[in-house]
């Protein structure tokens, strides 16, 4: 097993993307450590909330950019973090151009920044590399299997690219880059209307609404927790040597979309029915992490079960929601076990 070593206290370190939902998250974890933090984010789909108990923090800078434009800093740079794009299927779609243009063009201005501060640099990938994938679970060395041409292609095929990069500079010896392939995160901080899974359904059924499956609701995914992410995203960034390969970071514990929504049910009182949909284009039919290489590599493992998980995301939205005038939000119940009967623990 490779050693991972400690971060010393004092680094530098740019964080793109760090208003988001897993940036403000990863900024909360860094200034924790005793970093300095300088977060660039566009807004497009990132909050000023997320950062604002950060505002008057010693340590932290927040610079208002789209990293497809060119980014100087003027200080020394010990690491930088990529998480600058949209990453929900409504919010990519919305500007697809953009999407890919915020993958490989932002992507090649971080690694040149990078480049020239001789910072370490990891980009945040993603398991839409796989596609639909035809392996299960999904390992590193898979290849994928991605329409180039679909609705999904601006950000499937522009995080390929964005690994190209990557890996073409750390080849010719230029940047220090590592990629993690991050599988479905949820949490506090993500946006009600973002489209994703876990928000869709939390948000509906603390409003009282039908909850809204795309397809049959047997699709599969992996519900990994944002702190037990940001810790995988850490880990990566800090480990020595450079692993040189793409490595998964996600929670292995696989649920249908019906089952998600089942739990989601038994946490939140109201009377909610389950509405079908048609599925969306090139939607993944199962995805799960095969994370033996982060085991063996990070030392790292997800931690958080999925319904301990839901229960602080729910309570986030609850809280959230209910500060909006007019809206009536159910109160989210507590089984005294917190697990609801078709939750298995994160990771079995």
């Amino acid at each position: 097993m490779l050693q991972v070593n400690r971060p010393r206290i004092g680094k530098t370190v740019l964080v793109a993307g760090g208003a988001g939902f897993v940036g403000s998250h990863l900024c909360d974890a860094l200034l924790g450590r005793g970093d300095t933090v300088i977060c660039v984010d566009s807004y497009i789909t990132g909050s000023r909330d997320n950062v604002r108990p950060l505002m008057n923090h010693p340590g932290f800078r927040l610079i208002e950019r789209d990293v497809c434009d060119f980014l100087e800093i003027d200080e020394p740079l010990d690491q930088i973090f990529n998480l600058a794009c949209a990453a929900s299927p409504p919010q990519y779609q919305a500007d697809p151009v953009h999407t890919m243009m915020t993958c490989v063009a932002g992507t090649g201005n971080l690694l040149a920044l990078a480049e020239r501060h001789g910072a370490c640099f990891l980009q945040a990938s993603t398991s839409e590399v796989y596609g639909d994938p035809a392996e299960h679970p999904q390992r590193e060395d898979y290849r994928g299997n991605v329409s180039c041409t679909g609705p999904r292609a601006c950000y499937d095929e522009g995080k390929r690219a964005a690994e190209a990069l990557c890996f073409d500079m750390l080849r010719g010896a230029r940047v220090d880059a590592r990629v993690a392939r991050i599988f479905n995160t949820y949490g506090p901080r993500m946006q009600a209307n973002d489209g994703r899974i876990v928000s869709n359904l939390v948000v509906q059924a603390l409003l009282g609404k039908p909850l809204t499956i795309y397809g049959s609701g047997t699709q599969t995914r992996s519900f990994c927790y944002v702190s037990d992410l940001v810790g995988g995203l850490m880990a990566l960034m800090d480990v020595r040597p450079n692993p040189g390969v793409p490595v998964n970071l996600g929670n292995p514990g696989e649920f249908t979309i019906n089952e998600l929504a089942q739990i989601i049910r038994s946490m939140v009182p109201a009377r909610t029915a389950l509405v079908y949909r048609p599925l969306p284009k090139d939607d993944p039919q199962r995805r799960r992490p095969d994370i033996s290489r982060a085991t063996q590599l990070l030392d790292w493992q997800p931690t958080v079960p999925l319904a301990e998980g839901l229960a602080q995301t729910i309570d986030w939205f609850a809280a959230n929601l209910a500060e909006r005038p007019r809206k009536r939000t159910a109160v989210p119940r507590r089984p005294s076990n917190t697990a609801a009967p078709q939750a298995a623990p994160a990771g079995n």
